[in-house]
């Protein structure tokens, strides 16, 4: 049953852009949200692909898309309106994190991205940006085809870590009052980090400090120990950084000590990230699979290409084209804002957060194509993949564990309507691109 601080209400006064007579239509839910006797997701669905992209908020990607919350025009902290500029992938960064997010969020007013912190200075007016919808064609593909979140929000305020953490267990909770938030103080981020790292954590005082414990963790359950104990197969597909010959530079299994120097640790955690593509042709697709981009395919603002919207749709298509296309769901999802403006003010539901709003597709031959109004967070991706597989929630919110509070993202779904047929994700570079790239051995984020 969804959460009463999660219900519709809190988003009645908000009011979606409407687009033409070719808009996606907002299409009436067929089944309640968390109701889903005898496993019904379970019945249709047997592989989950979480595809993560890299620091964008959903107006940077969807600004203007018919029917979805989305505005062309912000405000700057001195009250300066201003419109929405396209830019291309750009070699540019910013700094966001848990202090950004709140200072952007501004006690709902989402009005000071232009202060957030860029070298010795301030952003400005760049952070009201949206990319250009001729780079970002093959999203726009997919949300008009499938389904769109337009309230989906990250555990918490902050950039990557967290962020990935959050995708395998909902939560980054050391205690009921103490959470980790934005990273750790040396690279890499994980058991595998240097001697004498120490992590940043926040409470309810909402003051980061960098007094943690070394990123190594047991405190608290991921989905790995859930599905392996019910004998689902997963895999998660990381890029290969530095020295490193797999993902343990950016992994966030390397932060779980019982992943990293465990038997799943050679088996599952795959370098390098085009596997899938292989894998999803071969018939190797696991039952669940988080897919992590290179450096080069990545939609962070440093990557300094336009290669992220094609890597996606590569992946898309590779398991479009499989066998396994009509019993998967794919969520395509982005980690964190990456600083840029959005309008949609995350509702507050603990001290982490929610955090400001990112894009998320939901793409499976059970969706019919809308603008998915539903409240979402990252906890509703943990909860989908426990419905598929009956696996228990893996804490309690008290303990704070968001898969047991979060709406599911099953709420997109009608197994009621049949399968639909794929039809393939127009891009500008094709799955053969990716799969003869050499590493780059970058990081695809450094916050």
């Amino acid at each position: 049953m969804r959460s009463s601080i999660f219900a519709v209400p809190i988003f009645a006064v908000l009011t979606a852009c409407t687009g033409g007579s070719n808009s996606p239509p907002v299409v009436p839910k067929t089944m309640p949200a968390g109701d889903f006797t005898g496993n019904l997701v379970g019945t249709y669905i047997k592989h989950v692909v979480i595809i993560v992209q890299e620091n964008r908020s959903f107006d940077n990607i969807f600004a203007g898309f018919p029917n979805a919350n989305s505005l062309m025009y912000g405000y700057m902290h001195n009250g300066t309106k201003v419109n929405l500029q396209p830019i291309p992938f750009e070699v540019r960064d910013m700094g966001h994190y848990y202090v950004t997010g709140l200072m952007d969020y501004d006690g709902g007013k989402m009005d000071k991205f232009d202060l957030n912190p860029a070298g010795a200075g301030t952003v400005g007016a760049f952070a009201y940006s949206y990319l250009e919808h001729s780079e970002t064609q093959p999203y726009w593909t997919m949300a008009k085809s499938y389904v769109l979140a337009d309230h989906m929000f990250p555990t918490m305020f902050g950039p990557s870590y967290t962020g990935h953490l959050t995708l395998i267990s909902s939560t980054a909770d050391l205690s009921a009052t103490n959470s980790e938030v934005d990273l750790p103080t040396q690279f890499p981020w994980g058991c595998d980090a240097p001697a004498g790292t120490i992590t940043t954590t926040v409470g309810p005082n909402k003051i980061p400090t960098e007094h943690g414990p070394f990123p190594c963790f047991t405190q608290f359950n991921t989905l790995a120990a859930t599905l392996d104990a019910k004998g689902v197969s997963w895999k998660y597909y990381a890029p290969v950084v530095g020295s490193s010959s797999g993902g343990n530079q950016w992994s966030a299994f390397d932060s779980i000590r019982s992943v990293r120097y465990g038997t799943d640790w050679k088996a599952k955690v795959i370098s390098p990230p085009q596997q899938v593509l292989t894998d999803a042709a071969n018939g190797n697709l696991a039952g669940v699979s988080w897919v992590i981009p290179d450096a080069n395919w990545s939609d962070h603002p440093y990557s300094g290409t336009p290669y992220g919207p094609s890597w996606v749709a590569a992946v898309v298509n590779a398991i479009g084209q499989s066998k396994a296309w009509s019993s998967t769901a794919i969520v395509v999802v982005w980690d964190d804002w990456g600083g840029f403006y959005d309008n949609l003010a995350p509702p507050q539901l603990d001290f982490r957060g929610l955090g400001i709003r990112v894009p998320c597709l939901i793409i499976s031959p059970y969706v019919q194509a809308h603008v998915d109004h539903t409240p979402y967070e990252f906890g509703s991706i943990v909860k989908f993949v426990e419905q598929v597989y009956g696996l228990p929630a893996l804490g309690t919110q008290a303990a704070g564990y968001t898969d047991t509070r979060a709406t599911s993202l099953a709420n997109s779904f009608n197994f009621s309507m049949a399968p639909r047929a794929f039809s393939k994700i127009p891009a500008p570079y094709p799955p053969s691109f990716f799969i003869q790239q050499k590493p780059s051995r970058r990081a695809p984020d450094s916050e």
